[in-house]
């Protein structure tokens, strides 16, 4: 077994090689590859133990960050000033090494980060709540876990982790793994998690849900009552779940 480290700004991680996206992984993220199939790699996700298949190229030698990324995305510079050319974008959660600072810009090996946009890798939130709510319009993606595209689980999951909660990838782990569960007719509080079989969504004040739905094809609030109807009449259930951290 060998660490690795992802270089691409956002990596699936597949089921097999060439099959369907599980999860994703963001750029600075350690990886433990466990074996490796002509330019594949399987690798165990350091941050969630999530297992799975990657291009072999995406992945490079471990470099020890400096900062990660606290706004929704970023984008990378040619230089410190924001009228140079961009290079391309970084998620919330990329991980980067500061080899400088200049200009109000960090110096990374990619390029120039603004420095407004990252913080020191030991520093964390307190209110995944409020992580969460920066991601609001971002496109639904199966899988996703980044500001370019999220899935239900892969919206707490950036909530939980910046704010260093450790948090598992799918929504079934996190129902099992996270948090206490209340009795049934307990009033929901913000910061509370509902399950329903194989979705998730925040509680992000009365009466209202925060979650990446498929419904919306996006980030979005709902009503907590209609998304609880919704739901059930779409044909996916009642509540399985009512969770706090």
């Amino acid at each position: 077994m060998s660490q690795r480290r992802v270089v691409n700004p956002v990596v699936d991680l597949l089921r097999e090689p060439k099959g369907q996206r599980d999860r994703q992984l963001l750029f600075g993220d350690t990886v433990t590859v466990s074996d490796v199939a002509d330019e594949w790699s399987l690798v165990i996700s350091d941050k969630d133990g999530y297992r799975g298949w990657v291009a072999s190229g995406q992945l490079g030698e471990l470099s020890p960050e400096t900062h990660w990324i606290l706004a929704p995305a970023t984008h990378v510079y040619t230089q410190p000033d924001m009228k140079s050319a961009d290079i391309l974008s970084l998620s919330h959660g990329s991980r980067i090494r500061a080899l400088s600072e200049q200009h109000g810009f960090l110096e990374t090996e990619l390029g120039y980060v603004p420095q407004v946009h990252a913080i020191p890798t030991f520093s964390r939130l307190t209110d995944p709540v409020a992580v969460s709510e920066q991601f609001l319009g971002t496109p639904y993606l199966w899988g996703g876990n980044s500001r370019f595209g999220l899935d239900c689980s892969g919206l707490v999951q950036a909530g939980l982790l910046a704010c260093g909660t450790a948090c598992p990838g799918d929504s079934s782990d996190q129902e099992r793994q996270l948090g206490k569960t209340l009795p049934r007719g307990t009033l929901a509080e913000r910061g509370d998690l509902l399950f329903w079989k194989g979705h998730v969504a925040w509680v992000a004040g009365e009466n209202l849900l925060l979650h990446a739905n498929a419904y919306h094809m996006a980030v979005a609030y709902e009503p907590m009552d209609k998304a609880i109807y919704r739901i059930e009449k779409q044909g996916d259930g009642a509540i399985t779940s009512h969770i706090r951290l």
